[in-house]
């Protein structure tokens, strides 16, 4: 897995605001929203485009295109929902599928609650967005899920990542020879005995959305 952290004084400064847990749910959903843009700049680096050529007032231009089949944005339910303005800014013209997935208290695992995707994902591009990677085990299903549905190449968008979580997906994918990438804004120092990320940003669907 390529993994690759956003070195930009903009990311920085939106990411430090998030972490304060002072910022109220409002300028957390707008900051969060300006980051992934920055974030989704990085990891469209590699996107699939076509050439073409436009007539200009002057003069025809070769230049390109995005490639069919469009590239397909998958927030993962709830929190992920608060990073897909960000992204489809950047891609207006990708479309949109949804992954809900909750941790089973009694294996541990992810499973799966709710799909909105196409049955056929062959030849696609997948953006993935989740706030954070913590123990990696609901963004591995995620992407197993993916690969299962037909899907090529997959690039996971984390506004956080523990070393945990990048060391699971490594393992959970190592010599699957599918190409992944992971693009985010910090690699964090590691996970606390609950789970959570260290120095962290706290529960990021509950400051998005309150606590419900």
């Amino acid at each position: 897995m390529e993994t690759l952290v956003v070195d930009h004084p903009l990311v920085a400064h939106k990411l430090t605001v998030l972490r304060d847990a002072n910022t109220d749910s409002p300028t957390f959903r707008r900051l969060a929203d300006e980051l992934v843009t920055l974030l989704a700049y990085e990891a469209t680096r590699q996107v699939r485009v076509s050439e073409v050529t436009v007539q200009t007032p002057v003069a025809p231009a070769r230049g390109v295109r995005l490639a069919h089949p469009h590239p397909l944005v998958v927030p993962i339910l709830r929190a992920g929902l608060g990073m897909l303005d960000g992204m489809t800014r950047l891609l207006p013209t990708a479309e949109v599928g949804f992954l809900g997935m909750i941790r089973n208290e009694s294996t541990l695992q992810a499973e799966t609650y709710a799909t909105r995707l196409p049955d056929d994902l062959s030849g696609r591009q997948v953006y993935v967005v989740d706030p954070m990677l913590a123990t990696g085990g609901t963004l591995a299903a995620a992407i197993e899920f993916l690969f299962q549905r037909g899907a090529d190449d997959v690039t996971a968008l984390c506004l956080l990542a523990a070393p945990e979580g990048i060391a699971y997906l490594d393992k959970a994918f190592a010599g699957s020879g599918r190409p992944i990438r992971l693009v985010t804004a910090a690699l964090d120092e590691r996970l606390n005995e609950h789970g959570y990320i260290v120095p962290g940003l706290g529960d990021a669907g509950d400051r998005l959305y309150g606590v419900v």
